[in-house]
């Protein structure tokens, strides 16, 4: 099969390659792999950021595609079903554990840059009808880590959700929580994806370049209360503002480190409102299947910024690694 090779912790060291067709074993379905999805973690491990990834190496965590071959043992799938394998595949339902999540497609386990993947049947979920391979490859760290947002906070009409930045995890979110009836502030440094946004259903927005403390916007956008839910995507340089815009008793669901992991954080604000402070490492197949399923009954259809060609995989990279460029995914379509 044909693949793409990541040789070293380079944004430099793709190179295509021929490698042998992997066999399903007893439990496990061959994909044939359509299109694969980019996330600020796949740009983390061609870093060398991202611990446990061993060179030479198949990336990118997520993808979809149809199944090919069912190994012995299989039931529940059939041959040419649209799939979208999670990219932890021994997590399927529960807590966190170390070990549910010590595999890790495009770490330590082949990724979707490549024609053929074998994986566990049962870490596979049914793309929704209504989206392509593309669409689809956008699921699984994403719109996963999106949807247990908007859960963590039980978020319902008459919430409000705060979000940072148009990247892949925030225009989830956003359509996520529009479809539960939630308005939306959405804070970005663009003026032109801040319309995107507002097309998208935002009800709020703020250009943070224009207004620095958008956290005081956030709190006087909502008469001083705060919002029940802050996504923070952007790490050490804005959960400060972020646990100030929360409403007491409110969440900040922590899932993004762009601007780094460290800061300086006064814990009064923190006892005082009674703030839930949710880490999140994506989730688990049962949860890949939830948001699916809620796209699939809400008619969302993911935000594709741009896609590119599997040849052109040093620059899909370049392009999600230079920052604040794309509203939603970037893609590469096989």
């Amino acid at each position: 099969m044909k693949a793409i090779e990541l040789t070293a912790p380079s944004l430099t060291a793709f190179r295509p390659t021929e490698l042998p067709d992997p066999k399903p074993r007893h439990g496990e379905v061959l994909v044939r792999l359509r299109a694969a999805a980019l996330n600020f973690v796949d740009v983390a491990i061609a870093t060398g950021h991202f611990p446990g990834a061993g060179f030479p190496m198949i990336p990118v965590t997520d993808g979809a595609g149809e199944v090919a071959a069912l190994g012995e043992g299989v039931s529940g799938w059939s041959v040419g079903d649209r799939v979208i394998p999670h990219f932890m595949p021994n997590w399927q339902g529960g807590a966190i554990t170390p070990s549910n999540v010590a595999a890790m497609r495009g770490v330590t386990l082949p990724g979707s840059l490549a024609e053929y993947v074998a994986v566990p049947a049962a870490s596979l979920v049914a793309l929704p009808a209504h989206l392509d391979f593309v669409q689809g490859a956008a699921l699984p760290i994403a719109a996963t880590t999106a949807w247990n947002a908007v859960r963590s906070a039980s978020t319902r009409p008459g919430s409000v959700v705060v979000l940072l930045g148009t990247g892949g995890v925030s225009i989830f979110a956003l359509q996520f929580a529009k479809a539960s009836g939630a308005t939306v502030i959405l804070a970005s440094s663009s003026d032109e994806k801040l319309e995107r946004a507002r097309q998208l259903g935002a009800d709020h927005l703020i250009n943070y370049r224009a207004t620095p403390a958008w956290d005081e916007e956030v709190l006087r956008l909502t008469e001083g209360r705060g919002a029940d839910l802050v996504v923070e995507t952007v790490g050490g340089q804005t959960i400060v503002r972020s646990l100030n815009a929360a409403a007491m008793g409110g969440t900040v669901f922590t899932v993004g480190f762009i601007t780094g992991t460290t800061s300086s954080i006064d814990l009064l604000p923190i006892i005082v409102k009674a703030l839930r402070i949710v880490g999140n490492n994506t989730g688990s197949v049962a949860d890949l299947a939830q948001a699916a399923r809620a796209i699939a009954a809400n008619r969302i259809v993911p935000v594709i910024d741009r896609t590119f060609g599997i040849d052109e995989t040093s620059a899909a990279y370049a392009e999600l690694s230079a920052g604040g460029r794309h509203v939603g995914k970037i893609a590469i379509a096989h």
